[in-house]
């Protein structure tokens, strides 16, 4: 922004979704909201149109994927399959992930509605594992009841701004039905915002089995590496459950997800 000599400030001609995010948030959090006026109506176009945009895009449904195969992602048919998935009904974005050591393929999804991510899982996603004559792992998530969950902790699925892109993901499931209300996230939202490297977390809760989870996105694969080793094991423990982590490389999918408007990559 600029400040002319009277005192009056100008916003930039061209309004990210970032700026956006951060202008509303700002003025939310003051209760300034009605005070967001733009000098010029290109700005102000602009603005309406992204709001509309990211309450469009707000999801009601996440899907975790992962196919049992190695396929370095380089060497991956990924874009054409994102033109394919691009088509699915009520699919808004996805994160690719590329397993380490594993060079596993798969990705986190948020869709409208938990109707739609499910015949995701059920309908087309079966066909594109077997394409690679592999078996796959799929999971659904209830989105809504984790978003508070998930911005106390900068998650960008909902609006939250990371300060910078990840090097790593890690995914974790624990083995416990707990429903999200009744879960410690309250808790457990200050531990994680001290882990080494944590830049965002999307908290998870299993449609039908109330399992706990998440994505977390990290700076470096070492405290990605980290957190999977050492600190959730601790965690999972404390709850007396088994569990499923996951970590990967963030690096070498970025445009990829990128191409389907991967939140991690605006």
């Amino acid at each position: 922004m600029t400040t002319d000599p009277q005192g009056d400030i100008h916003p930039p001609t061209a309004i990210t979704r970032r700026n956006t995010l951060t202008l509303l948030a700002t003025a939310l959090a003051g209760g300034l909201a009605h005070s967001i006026i733009p000098t010029s109506a290109t700005a102000g176009d602009q603005i309406a149109t992204q709001l509309a945009k990211d309450t469009k895009m707000t999801p009601m449904a996440f899907v975790y994927t992962e196919v049992q195969v190695s396929v370095p992602f380089d060497q991956a048919p990924w874009h054409e399959i994102n033109k394919t998935i691009q088509q699915q009904p009520g699919f808004l974005n996805k994160t690719w992930l590329s397993g380490v050591k594993t060079n596993s393929l798969g990705g986190v999804y948020a869709f409208d509605s938990i109707e739609n991510a499910t015949e995701f899982v059920t309908g087309y996603f079966p066909r594109e594992a077997a394409s690679f004559g592999s078996a796959h792992n799929t999971r659904v998530f209830d989105a809504e009841i984790v978003r508070d969950a998930s911005l106390g902790l900068n998650s960008p699925h909902f609006g939250g701004v990371p300060t910078q892109k990840p090097g790593a993901f890690v995914y974790t499931e624990v083995q416990i039905n707990v429903p999200f209300e009744k879960a410690p996230w309250r808790d457990r939202n200050p531990v994680l915002a001290q882990q080494p490297g944590l830049i965002a977390k999307t908290w998870f809760s299993g449609v039908k089995t109330n399992t706990l989870g998440g994505l977390d996105a990290f700076d470096t694969l070492e405290n990605a590496t980290a957190f999977a080793l050492q600190d959730f094991p601790k965690a999972a423990k404390k709850m007396n459950s088994a569990f499923y982590t996951r970590i990967f490389d963030a690096t070498v999918t970025e445009a990829a997800s990128r191409e389907m408007h991967s939140p991690y990559c605006v």
